[in-house]
């Protein structure tokens, strides 16, 4: 073989010197974005990421009730001109997906929400900015209004016993440009997470021996975090102290649907309602005056042996007609996302895929965490033997039916 031969198919590649960039090319999968996320972070760190209530059953179950649907495609059906653009609440999205609202985010990366928030309006996508985010809604809609000129901020909201405190975070919210008040109703008490309490984990983490052979083992990870500002509530600064004590004995255990309806009359936008529904609450819900039925039993960190949302999406939506319905809890997958999808739900959000993301390669992992769910979503469509996210919910129950027997991971 001639050295010119052997040159047109020995082709070098140009290094990447950009670190995040060079680890997510090697990122698949979300599963391998997790992986790089567990050998950044420290034990007690990715332990609070990773971990759901007391046994983790709800956990581990949101992910295996997903392989309990199985795919029935058709064949031979011109899929050339597939795409997972679809519209919701009137608004145009590249995929049915959204940002789910996860706290202390910075933990996992000194730019936290900020960085999350960048890629999430890059990407096209809604964020849901939590209550107890260690960013400000302000610099958050800063950071997405530098990244696109039509971002989507939306804010999730603990009601707690001091409601000046709430009302004056939803006034922020919406003056920051904040278009959805996610209201999160699973939270009377605060679920029991074991792994904190083994690790003896706290927020912000403290200095204990574990943390000093741990900062040995991390050093890029702590010294990130010694460079930056410390962690704090960043939307509740000057109202106590940042530790988790201080935000879950705040939440008020004596909420009621009175609660729902005074949310309502205080929050110019539109309206959803986030936790473990039944069809008759979120009929209940959509009479109080919500727009939006949110499925969520908090990532498995609230409730134990809680039912698997992905498990109330066909019956909250014979339950609710047409009303919009958002699903998250369990989704790894773009697979997970079709499913979701064809059972009835309009929009699907993800906490833990990102969070991986981020805690792996900050924004640049978040920005992948998103392609990749959209790449897959794609290939399932067209695999399935349909165009678009729409033609797929049209045909959901051809395409996608319960499997005979169980699926385990």
């Amino acid at each position: 073989m001639k050295a010119r031969e052997i040159g047109q198919i020995v082709k070098v590649r140009r290094p990447e010197l950009d670190r995040g960039r060079r680890l997510v090319a090697n990122c698949h999968d979300i599963n391998d974005l997790r992986r790089w996320a567990k050998r950044a972070l420290p034990r007690g760190v990715f332990d609070y990421l990773e971990g759901g209530a007391d046994e983790e059953t709800t956990t581990r179950d949101n992910i295996s009730a997903f392989r309990q649907w199985q795919f029935h495609p058709s064949a031979l059906a011109d899929v050339a001109g597939a795409h997972t653009d679809v519209e919701f609440l009137g608004r145009s999205l590249p995929l049915p997906l959204a940002l789910a609202p996860t706290g202390y985010s910075r933990m996992m990366h000194p730019l936290g929400e900020v960085a999350v928030a960048r890629a999430a309006a890059a990407a096209g996508v809604p964020y849901t900015l939590s209550t107890v985010a260690t960013s400000s809604v302000e610099d958050v809609a800063a950071a997405m209004k530098s990244a696109s000129d039509d971002p989507m901020l939306w804010m999730q909201l603990y009601l707690f016993r001091d409601r000046e405190q709430s009302w004056r975070l939803l006034e922020r919210a919406w003056a920051a440009g904040a278009s959805v008040l996610e209201f999160s109703v699973d939270t009377a008490v605060a679920g029991r997470r074991v792994r904190d309490q083994r690790n003896g984990f706290t927020i912000p983490p403290s200095l204990t021996p574990l943390t000093v052979l741990e900062m040995g083992l991390h050093t890029r990870y702590w010294t990130s975090m010694v460079r930056s500002p410390a962690l704090a509530f960043a939307n509740f600064q000057g109202d106590g102290d940042s530790t988790i004590a201080s935000i879950t004995s705040q939440f008020d255990s004596s909420l009621t649907w009175d609660d729902v309806r005074a949310v309502r009359d205080k929050w110019p936008g539109r309206l959803s309602v986030k936790g473990p529904l039944s069809p008759d609450d979120a009929r209940r819900a959509l009479d109080a005056g919500v727009d939006i039925v949110h499925l969520s039993n908090h990532g498995g960190r609230q409730l134990d042996r809680c039912v698997p949302t992905i498990d109330l999406v066909a019956p909250v939506r014979e339950a609710i007609g047409s009303a919009p319905l958002i699903i998250d809890s369990g989704v790894r997958h773009g697979m997970d996302i079709a499913i979701a999808i064809a059972l009835g739900a309009d929009l699907v959000a993800v906490g833990r895929p990102y969070l991986y993301g981020l805690a792996a390669a900050g924004e640049v992992g978040v920005s992948h965490s998103i392609s990749l769910l959209q790449s897959q979503l794609l290939r399932t469509l067209q695999l399935v033997g349909v165009t678009s996210v729409a033609e797929l919910r049209e045909r959901g129950s051809e395409l996608v039916r319960r499997a005979e027997g169980r699926i385990d991971d």
